[in-house]
């Protein structure tokens, strides 16, 4: 718009015989900027206009202020009617806080009339608390698109943008849109979704998914080799061994198995080897008769394997199965057949088994803690499942179906995760696998209440060690001290002879020269904890938070103390 203000060259005037001759005037040539110019103007009300030749005329202040108020109220013009048409509530506030402008849409969204707000200081109609407009002005924070609520009952998305001039913020300007509306719907939508999702799943109940792997998310290449797998394995009735760390899912893998291979109505039960007592482990997976043991059901028991007649039997865990069980288990994949406990009638078992594990099975039978004859019989056909870090680019598939799956749970309108957030997400290595990454979306889900998710919501392990500013010193234990004193370093520095040692864990001096007061005291403390605390780092390979752990404090207390000493 810098056009609409006048060009020196337009105002000037050639009849000289107004001009008071006694005055002192300046002579400027005629290629000189009106910024320029102005500040000539307070030794006289007229310049001369003079290039190489002769004299081409003067300008006069009149003229010039004249210009410029004309061009100001032209600039003015076009400014009130862009913003009028921008069709969102604009608002203006100047460094003092107050509100400058205030245009119909704002009006309409605020239910405030302009001439009762402008001039006024924005923290008399609203919560400051609330007002992003006031904070850009404060801290000269840029926002684009961020949802927010400037009163209880106003949801919004704003644009904020602070005014600077020569560097410095005169003021803000404010870009709201109401969503209060489009918020109220989602929320019934979410709300009658949910009711959906909950009659799917009674329905599911009843009428098995028809696509069987359809509660496993993923497209990456190694995903789809595993399903290409799960096709084969599918195509026989061969006992299968999955193989994958814990959180991986082995179970949906196992169900889809399944359900490509069995009857919809055939039965699936599932057994976590880990989780039931050895005391109990072989009536829950053989049934018992009645009168077997004092306290069994007078009626006796069905087995699991009875149970799954027809169908699949599922062992998770199965490296935790007691080794006198294993043998009997052995017997049944062999010979299909089986002896209830207290039992004296063989049972035929006519279920196919499934087996899981996340540990070593070969490293356990050569610690005779797992049937050599037994793994062989359970892996006729493996199932290796990739850990999450090998397959990261389904983080993104896995994040969305989880994200909406708790949003409606928990009734959170969560419109998107943004870039910082998933970075954080895709360099961390997911030790838990699948179940970390459904857990730490819950967790964000719960705290994001405003509908932004932030990276403070993850868990202190997402934030790298060079990034975590600890704030609570949670506890001040005593640094062990396993290492001798060597010649040389910091604590023999700090006054210790070369004869002294460790003991038991702790310093034992017999004798020391220097003179020992208060100052002097907490010195050689000091350097002889960095002496031990470098030497625990290096052995750590400079990871801070396997040095806390193993310390047995936490990372907070492990940084303020390095803080302290200086490290």
């Amino acid at each position: 718009m810098k056009h609409l203000l006048p060009d020196l060259m337009s105002l000037l005037r050639t009849d000289k015989s107004i001009l008071d001759l006694g005055l002192t005037m300046s002579v400027i040539p005629s290629s000189t900027e009106l910024a320029e110019a102005i500040p000539l103007f307070n030794t006289s009300p007229y310049l001369m206009i003079q290039d190489d030749g002769p004299l081409l005329g003067y300008i006069a202040v009149s003229d010039v202020l004249y210009a410029m108020m004309n061009a100001h109220r032209l600039l003015e013009a076009y400014f009130e009617t862009t913003l009028e048409t921008a069709g969102s509530a604009l608002t203006l506030i100047n460094e003092e806080a107050k509100v400058t402008y205030w245009t119909s849409g704002a009006e309409h969204v605020f239910s405030i009339n302009k001439k009762d707000i402008i001039g006024k200081p924005a923290a008399d109609f609203f919560p400051p608390e609330r007002l992003q407009s006031l904070k850009t002005l404060y801290t000269g924070e840029t926002v684009y698109r961020k949802q927010h609520q400037p009163r209880t009952d106003l949801f919004a998305l704003i644009n904020a943008r602070p005014v600077q001039l020569d560097g410095r913020i005169v003021g803000a300007v404010a870009a709201e849109v109401d969503i209060t509306t489009e918020i109220r719907l989602h929320q019934e939508l979410l709300h009658m979704t949910s009711k959906v999702q909950h009659l799917e799943k009674a329905v599911a109940r009843l009428r098995p998914e028809s696509d069987p792997f359809a509660r496993i998310k993923g497209s990456s290449l190694v995903m789809k080799q595993c399903l290409d797998t799960i096709r084969k394995i599918s195509s026989t009735s061969a006992t299968v061994l999955i193989l994958g760390e814990s959180g991986t899912g082995k179970e949906l893998f196992a169900k889809a198995i399944h359900d490509l291979r069995e009857p919809q109505t055939a039965p699936f039960i599932a057994i976590n080897c880990g989780a039931i007592p050895a005391s109990l482990f072989e009536s829950e997976l053989f049934g018992y008769e009645k009168g077997a043991f004092s306290g069994a059901d007078p009626k006796g028991k069905k087995g699991k394997i009875e149970l799954a007649e027809g169908g699949t039997l599922f062992l998770d865990e199965i490296g935790e199965m007691p080794l006198e069980l294993q043998v009997k288990l052995l017997r049944v994949l062999q010979e299909k057949s089986y002896f209830p406990v207290g039992g004296t009638r063989m049972k035929h078992a006519s279920c196919r088994i499934i087996a899981a594990t996340n540990q070593n099975l070969l490293s356990m039978i050569s610690r005779n803690q797992f049937r050599e004859d037994l793994y062989y019989r359970l892996n006729v056909i493996n199932l290796v499942i990739p850990p999450l870090r090998m397959r990261k680019e389904d983080i993104y598939e896995l994040t969305q179906t989880f994200l909406q799956e708790f949003s409606l749970l928990y009734n959170r309108h969560i419109e998107w995760i943004p870039p910082e957030v998933f970075k954080l997400l895709f360099n961390y290595d997911w030790p838990g696998n699948v179940r970390e990454l459904r857990n730490v979306i819950e967790r964000i889900t719960i705290l994001t209440t405003d509908g932004e998710v932030k990276p403070e919501y993850l868990p202190d392990t997402f934030i790298p060690d060079n990034e975590l500013v600890p704030t609570i010193l949670d506890d001040t234990g005593q640094l062990p001290s396993p290492y001798k004193v060597k010649p040389g370093s910091a604590a023999n520095a700090a006054g210790l002879d070369e004869s002294d040692t460790l003991r038991d864990g702790e310093l034992q001096i017999k004798s020391a020269s220097a003179d020992i007061t208060p100052g002097s005291y907490q010195d050689q403390l000091d350097a002889y904890e960095s002496e031990l605390l470098l030497q625990y780092l290096k052995a750590a390979e400079g990871n801070k938070r396997t040095l806390a752990r193993q310390l047995g404090i936490s990372r907070a207390t492990l940084y303020n103390r390095m803080k302290r000493l200086g490290l």
